[in-house]
C-alpha cells in the first residue's frame, strides 16, 4: 500500500512549482541581495510611509476636528517638511563623500535621519496639545513646538529615504535595479496604507492621552524598523571613506552632474510630470462627492483604486525595464496613460458616470506609477557610481518639491475658479461645482503634454550612445547604460 504524502510536503512541492512571475517582487532577489535581506532593507520605506500617513492624513483631521486648530495653521504645519526637500541633493552628496574611520558612508546618515524622525514624533503630541490652546502657555509656545516637531520629522524622512535608496542602489546589481525600485515604491505604499488603518483604529476613541501614546508609539516603531533595515547591510570599507582621499566640493560635483547629457532636461521632465500627476491628490475625493454626489464610502474607496493602480504601474514598469525597454520611453507611456485618465475624469461631470470616474482614477494611479518608477530607475542607473547619492537626492528634491507645490497650487486654483464661477463672472454656462475642478484637470492635461515634449529627446538620447573611438551609434538595452556612462567618464 502506497504511503500517503504529508499535506505540508504536498503544499511545499506545489509552491516551489509556482513561477516567480506570479510572486510579486520575488524575482528582485539576487545572489548578492537575497530576498530576505532586500525585504529587510525596504523597511525604511515602511517607516517613511508611516510618517507620511500620520502627517498628511491622521494629524490633518485630528488637528482640525478634535483639537480645533485653525485650518490655515494646519496647512502650514503639514507643509513644513517640504522645507527640507531641496536639501535632499546635499544629503545625497554628503553620503557619497562621507569620511569615516569606521568605513561606512550610508549608515550614519540613515541613523541620524531616524533619530530626527524619532525626536520629532516624540515631542509632537505635546506640541499639538499646546497648539490647540489647552494650556496656560501663550499660543506662540505651541506654534513653535509644533513647527519644530514637523520640521524634525520632515528632515528625518527626507534624509532616510534619500540615503536608503542610495544604499539599495549600492547593493543591487544593475540588472535587478528596476525590480528593486518597484519593491521600494510598493513598500512605501504599504507603509502608508497599513499605518493609516491602524491609526484610524487606535484613535477611534480620541483622547489627548491616546494621541500621546499613538504618536510616541510611532516613534518607537520608526526606530525599530530602521534599525532592522540597517542591520548588517553596508559593509565596512575604511579605504573608501579614508580622510586622505580628495573630496570634491558640492559645487564641483553639481557642475559635473549638471553638465551630463540632458541632465537639466531630465529634471524639467520629472518636475512637469510630477506636478501633472500630483495636482489631483486633494481634489479627486471632493470631486466625487460634490460633483458626482457619491457617498463617503465610495469616495474613500477611490484612494484604494489609486493605490492599486500605482502598484500595477510599478509591476508593469519593472517587467518592461528588465526586458531592456528604455526607462524614459516607459515614462512617456505613463504620461500618455495619464492623458487618457484625466480626459476620462473631465468627461465624468457631464456624463455623471461613477463607473468612468473609478476607471479613470485607477488609470491615474497606473500612469503615475509608470512615470515615477521609470524616472527613479533612470536616476539610479544613469548616475556614475561616485554620484549615486547626489543623483537620487536631486531626483527626490525635485519630486518632493514639485508634488508639494502642485498640491498647494491646485487647492488655491480650484477655490479661486469656483468662486468666480459661482459669482457668474465666467458666464452662466460655467456656473456649477465642476468648473473649479475641471480647470485644474485641464491644466494637468496640458502639463502632461509638456512632459511628453520634454521626454522626447531623452528617449532618443538613451539609444544614441557614442564611444571616443568615433564609432557609429548603437542601440543598447537599458541595463548597459550605466557601464557605458562609466566608460565615458574614464575616457574624459
Amino acid at each position: 500500500m502506497k504511503k500517503p504524502v504529508p499535506a505540508n510536503l504536498t503544499f511545499a512541492s506545489t509552491w516551489t512549482r509556482v513561477s516567480t512571475r506570479f510572486l510579486p517582487f520575488a524575482d528582485a532577489a539576487t545572489v548578492e541581495l537575497p530576498l530576505k535581506r532586500l525585504l529587510r532593507l525596504s523597511l525604511f520605506q515602511v517607516s517613511v510611509g508611516m510618517a507620511l500617513a500620520l502627517l498628511i492624513g491622521t494629524l490633518n483631521r485630528v488637528m482640525i476636528v478634535e483639537l480645533h486648530v485653525p485650518a490655515w495653521l494646519v496647512g502650514a504645519m503639514v507643509s513644513a517638511p517640504l522645507v527640507f526637500a531641496p536639501f535632499r541633493a546635499l544629503v545625497g552628496f554628503k553620503s557619497d563623500t562621507h569620511k569615516s574611520f569606521l568605513g561606512w558612508r550610508r549608515v550614519p546618515y540613515i541613523w541620524f535621519g531616524s533619530m530626527l524622525q524619532f525626536g520629532g514624533l516624540a515631542i509632537m503630541p505635546f506640541a499639538l496639545i499646546l497648539l490647540s490652546g489647552d494650556s496656560l502657555q501663550p499660543p506662540i509656545v505651541g506654534q513653535v513646538g509644533a513647527a519644530l516637531a514637523f520640521l524634525l520629522v520632515g528632515a528625518g524622512l527626507h534624509t532616510t529615504q534619500t540615503v536608503g535608496l542610495a544604499l539599495a542602489t549600492d547593493l543591487a546589481p544593475v540588472e535587478s535595479q528596476p525590480r528593486v525600485v518597484a519593491l521600494m515604491c510598493s513598500m512605501l505604499l504599504v507603509g502608508m496604507a497599513v499605518s493609516a488603518v491602524i491609526y484610524g483604529l487606535l484613535l477611534r476613541d480620541f483622547s489627548q492621552l491616546r494621541l500621546i501614546q499613538v504618536i510616541q508609539g510611532s516613534a518607537i516603531v520608526t526606530m525599530a524598523l530602521n534599525i532592522a533595515a540597517l542591520w548588517k547591510q553596508e559593509a565596512r570599507d575604511p579605504a573608501r571613506t579614508s580622510h586622505e582621499l580628495p573630496t570634491p566640493s558640492f559645487r564641483e560635483s553639481w557642475e559635473t552632474f549638471s553638465h551630463r547629457s540632458h541632465a537639466k532636461r531630465r529634471l524639467v521632465a520629472l518636475g512637469l510630470g510630477t506636478v501633472a500627476f500630483s495636482m489631483q491628490d486633494i481634489l479627486l475625493e471632493p470631486f466625487g462627492g460634490e460633483v458626482l454626489k457619491l457617498p463617503v464610502a465610495s469616495t474613500t474607496a477611490l484612494t484604494a483604486a489609486l493605490a492599486f493602480g500605482g502598484l500595477a504601474g510599478f509591476v508593469i514598469a519593472a517587467r518592461a525595464l528588465v526586458r531592456g525597454v528604455d526607462p524614459y520611453r516607459m515614462a512617456a507611456y505613463g504620461a500618455v496613460v495619464g492623458i487618457a485618465a484625466f480626459s476620462g475624469v473631465i468627461m465624468c461631470a457631464p456624463m455623471q458616470s461613477a463607473g468612468l470616474f473609478a476607471l479613470s482614477v485607477a488609470l491615474i494611479g497606473v500612469g503615475s506609477g509608470l512615470f515615477g518608477h521609470c524616472t527613479l530607475t533612470a536616476a539610479m542607473s544613469m548616475a556614475p557610481k561616485a554620484q549615486i547619492g547626489l543623483a537620487l537626492g536631486v531626483w527626490g528634491a525635485v519630486q518632493a518639491t514639485a508634488a508639494g507645490g502642485a498640491i498647494a497650487i491646485s487647492g488655491l486654483l480650484r477655490d479661486g475658479i469656483a468662486s468666480l464661477a459661482a459669482s457668474g463672472a465666467l458666464g452662466s454656462a460655467l456656473v456649477g461645482p465642476a468648473t473649479g475642478y475641471t480647470v485644474v484637470y485641464h491644466l494637468e492635461l496640458g502639463l502632461l503634454f509638456a512632459t511628453l515634449v520634454a521626454i522626447g529627446p531623452l528617449v532618443r538620447n538613451a539609444f544614441d550612445q557614442h564611444d571616443d573611438a568615433g564609432e557609429h551609434a548603437q542601440d543598447v538595452a537599458w541595463p548597459n547604460l550605466q557601464s557605458m556612462n562609466l566608460r565615458e567618464e574614464v575616457a574624459q
